[in-house]
């Protein structure tokens, strides 16, 4: 059902069938590549955002093309055309299979369909709620705003979806086919009190229709709870103090903050960094790196999450991947082109932004599996600490594991309890140092409310993280405190 909705949204149009794709790779495939795919989509977007009580900006595009790759040994070619037919498939088959020396032909398969996940459902998005339900929404958030708190001095929100086909065919025989749905709405205040002001911000997003956010949360729907949210967050950041500096415990809230993992952990322990000798974990293979309380795992199959896909851009299944296990690196994770130079298979990681990029190896959802501490025991076994509960941003080296994460929202914990909160907090330390410091991790793990995305070699994608409550028990904390 899934390939032929795709097929008749990217292909026919073009009076293109499946067969004319194994044609074309059978034109790609030289006895002197390993192997070259053709990736078509069809992608719609929208977005609409409102500033200052007026709807400032709205946008619908909608993007096509079809990309094809050729690979040999270490080389790679992709040549690309934002126009899906005979003649671009031609013409780019001849481009990519340049770094193809003359030589025999070699066969290509039959291309057998893969039969992808149904992690979320092939809903189109924009059949669910028309332009103007969306824009009435934003303006009702604007008033709810401003109505629910006589601080808020500004207020924006932006609601975006987008409805992606997506289309894969190998030479080894892959046929693969998915029908992405993605929305989401983030908003933002900001809030003046005798001078000072302070900024918060809420959102969330799925692979679903916009229903979601008027589904009930506690008293409110979903999208009046971020708005809640982001007032909650500004008005604590209006009675902050400045955060101390030196080395502490530090506890970690369950959710927002696994951005810590995804980034310190997350990305040292992609292929394509540790087959090239470029990240810490490169050599640590079946070695302890952290204390054994922690096990981290990169799943695509969560369902309706952002992160989630039923197949990856190379036409295969998305899998749940350990990747380290009570400590020790048990794997790493691959897209198809960087597991075959280690002698590896996917582990359905290969991704891409467009039909114009390459598929490289990325994250999908990516987290810390549940340990056996309540939340509230770990924070009382802290004398004097810091809560970190969300961050705005970090910054790491994959090749020594040294980080450096802002956190927009954090508390200090003294003699057990969450105190004041605080502004300015850093946290600074060494990837594997800090998980070796990680003594309790709670029972309670939660994920991002859906708007994680992840950039590398220019190419951005949606990501998922999550983490239960957890307690490292040193790492230096910069504050601009002494």
């Amino acid at each position: 059902m899934i390939l032929e909705k795709v097929t008749e949204k990217t292909l026919h149009p073009a009076e293109l069938e499946i067969s004319d794709l194994h044609r074309a790779l059978a034109d790609l495939h030289h006895s002197d590549l390993d192997f070259g795919d053709i990736y078509i989509q069809h992608a719609m977007a929208e977005s609409w955002m409102i500033d200052e009580s007026k709807v400032k900006n709205g946008s619908f595009n909608i993007m096509q093309g079809l990309g094809v790759r050729a690979v040999s040994g270490e080389k790679c070619s992709l040549a690309f055309s934002h126009e899906i037919s005979a003649n671009a498939i031609k013409q780019s088959v001849k481009s990519a299979r340049s770094i193809s020396r003359i030589g025999q032909e070699a066969s290509v398969p039959v291309l057998t369909e893969v039969k992808g996940n149904s992690f979320y459902e092939p809903i189109n998005p924009f059949e669910t709620m028309d332009r103007d339900l969306k824009i009435k929404l934003l303006q009702d958030m604007d008033k709810y705003a401003r109505d629910s708190c006589p601080l808020v001095r500004q207020f924006n929100a932006r609601i975006s979806g987008s409805f992606r086909h997506v289309l894969v065919a190998s030479t080894d025989g892959t046929l693969g086919a998915d029908i992405r749905p993605l929305i989401s709405l983030r908003c933002g205040v900001v809030v003046e009190k005798d001078g000072r002001r302070e900024s918060g911000g809420a959102g969330g997003g799925t692979r679903g229709c916009f229903d979601f956010f008027f589904e009930p949360v506690g008293n409110t729907t979903r999208a009046m709870s971020y708005v809640d949210d982001a007032i909650r967050q500004a008005l604590v950041k209006l009675e902050s103090v400045e955060a101390p500096a030196g080395p502490m415990t530090v506890v970690l809230a369950s959710g927002k903050s696994g951005v810590l993992i995804h980034e310190a952990v997350g990305h040292g322990l992609e292929g394509d960094s540790c087959r090239k000798n470029t990240s810490l974990f490169s050599k640590l293979m079946g070695q302890k790196v952290s204390s054994p309380v922690c096990t981290v795992v990169d799943d695509g199959t969560i369902p309706n999450s952002p992160g989630s896909l039923n197949i990856d851009d190379e036409g295969n299944r998305a899998r749940r991947n350990v990747l380290i296990e009570n400590g020790v690196v048990t794997s790493f994770m691959y897209d198809r082109h960087n597991a075959s130079l280690v002698g590896k298979q996917s582990t359905g990681n290969g991704r891409r932004m467009s039909h114009s990029t390459i598929p490289i190896t990325r994250m999908t959802n990516t987290y810390m599996m549940p340990g056996e501490s309540e939340p509230e025991e770990i924070i009382s076994s802290v004398k004097h600490g810091v809560y970190a509960v969300d961050f705005a941003g970090g910054q790491v080296d994959t090749t020594s594991g040294q980080f450096i994460f802002e956190a927009d929202e954090a508390y200090m914990i003294e003699n057990g309890k969450v105190t004041v909160p605080i502004k300015g907090a850093t946290l600074i330390g060494n990837a594997i140092e800090v998980m070796n410091n990680i003594s309790m991790v709670g029972n309670d793990l939660a994920f991002d409310p859906g708007l994680g995305s992840c950039g590398k070699r220019g190419q951005l994608v949606r990501v998922g993280i999550g983490i239960p409550t957890l307690k490292i028990d040193s790492i230096t904390v910069g504050g601009t405190k002494s």
